[in-house]
């Protein structure tokens, strides 16, 4: 490795995870701020419940946009990072060319098909008379900004795989600061309310992009984008595919359980109830994204060291990021189980809306526990490339244990709300055993086995 980035191979582990983690996590952290933001200052302009849980509604199409990001940054930069370990740059660049140029493909594909059939769905979704007009207001001022995301969030792990963790860093520090800056200059000073979150979102997002592909085309950047590599091949293609399945799924079930929640929680609560899961949803991002800062820290060391076959600094990583998931996990339900309200009052003040935000969350959460040691195992899988252990360890929380328990658990309780809510932790829980059973298995016998080739 070069000396402008981080040397994977060499150096105490526990320093190298913090110090590609570190950067990761604020990174993380920063990038919900996109969204987060805007909720914050919506909920303080007039009907402001109303217009968030619009916003809320809206919000499933943006996680499928962010999914499809994920699908080709995630499984591309693992792979190019075993390339890298393998000492086969050139490989490694073909993967990172294909990988932009599916982004574009996939952007235009999104954009044209969302424009088009943008109300059905979000009457799909859970729109209601009250909310359709603010969801549309956002929505489609954003989906115009598609490619600025594709890019930005589908190419930045490019850059952290290779050890420019600080860079991957600012990729989101600068949109989020032009975010921040400019919701309160459209929303307030130009009084354009969800519209004015929407364009200052999108125009952050484009910032973000620029920088993700002035570094790539770079001097600075060992894997560069090659045009000549950009010509989209089913060869390269079809192996970052497989592996990206995985997070995309995660990505986008998490917007068809929001979907099943909101219609739900529309029919038992009524649009406050859909406005404390917009809340809810927002936590969720702030308080699980450090976790995957961690795992982003941990990826490119894990995958360079698998494909450079240095076993003792694969098991090692491993070891400090499941022990740092699981700590971390565990302080982040403590504090919601016992201060929940100090979490809404961030995002709105109306007393009807807190009461039932800060009740809503002691049931909904009451899982996140579990979900350190979850994560931990899963994008391990990721990073070793074992694209069909973490394939289906993404569909068992959401596809075949929440959706189902959404709607089971009600039937059974007095109280349907409260119902539908408990469907979340019941799922987490025995995700989370599911997850480190099948990682003490599956793990074992791919490390075992490169030990006797090594031998």
């Amino acid at each position: 490795m070069e000396s402008n980035n981080t040397d994977l191979s060499k150096g105490n582990v526990g320093k190298l995870l913090f110090k590609l983690a570190t950067p990761a996590i604020i990174a993380q952290i920063v990038n919900v701020l996109y969204n987060i933001v805007d909720r914050i200052f919506i909920g303080r302009i007039e009907n402001g419940d109303i217009a968030m849980a619009g916003v809320g509604i809206a919000f499933p199409i943006i996680m499928i946009i962010s999914a499809f990001a994920a699908l080709i940054g995630m499984g591309g930069a693992p792979l190019a990072a075993i390339k890298m370990g393998e000492k086969d740059n050139d490989s490694a660049e073909k993967i990172l060319s294909n990988s932009f140029s599916m982004l574009i493909i996939i952007s235009l594909i999104l954009t044209v098909t969302f424009l088009i059939f943008n109300e059905p769905i979000l009457w799909a979704f859970g729109a209601s008379n009250a909310t359709i007009g603010f969801a549309k207001d956002y929505l489609i001022i954003y989906l115009i900004g598609t490619l600025f995301v594709q890019i930005s969030l589908g190419m930045n792990p490019f850059i952290n795989t290779q050890g420019f963790a600080k860079i991957g860093m600012i990729t989101v520090l600068i949109g989020a600061a032009v975010n921040i800056l400019l919701d309160p200059i459209f929303i307030f000073v130009f009084d354009m309310g969800v519209k004015g979150a929407a364009i200052a979102t999108v125009t952050a997002q484009f910032v973000s992009a620029l920088w993700v592909i002035f570094f790539l085309f770079g001097k600075k950047s060992i894997l560069k984008i090659r045009k000549k590599y950009m010509v989209p091949n089913l060869k390269i293609i079809f192996p970052i595919i497989t592996l990206g399945v995985a997070p995309f799924i995660m990505q986008s079930t998490e917007s068809l359980v929001l979907i099943t929640l909101n219609n739900k929680l529309q029919v038992y609560g009524g649009d406050l109830a859909v406005g404390a899961m917009t809340i809810m949803s927002s936590i969720s991002q702030i308080v699980t994204l450090p976790l995957t800062g961690l795992t982003q820290g941990a990826q490119p060391i894990i995958s360079y060291n698998f494909g450079a076959k240095n076993i003792d600094r694969v098991k090692d990583t491993f070891k400090l990021l499941l022990k740092s998931s699981i700590i971390y996990a565990v302080v982040v339900w403590i504090s919601l189980m016992v201060f929940p309200e100090v979490f809404v009052s961030i995002f709105n003040d109306k007393a009807e809306l807190l009461a039932i935000t800060s009740w809503s969350i002691k049931i909904f959460f009451g899982g996140i526990f579990a979900i350190g040691a979850q994560i931990a195992c899963q994008q391990t899988f990721l990073a070793l490339g074992q694209a069909k252990t973490s394939l289906f360890l993404a569909l068992l929380r959401k596809i075949v244990l929440l959706i189902p328990l959404t709607f089971i658990i009600p039937i059974f309780m007095e109280n349907k709300l409260q119902g539908v809510l408990l469907a979340e932790p019941v799922a987490d829980i025995i995700a989370a055993i599911t997850t480190v059973t099948c990682f003490t298995i599956f793990y074992k016998k791919t490390l075992t086995k490169m030990e006797n080739q090594l031998n």
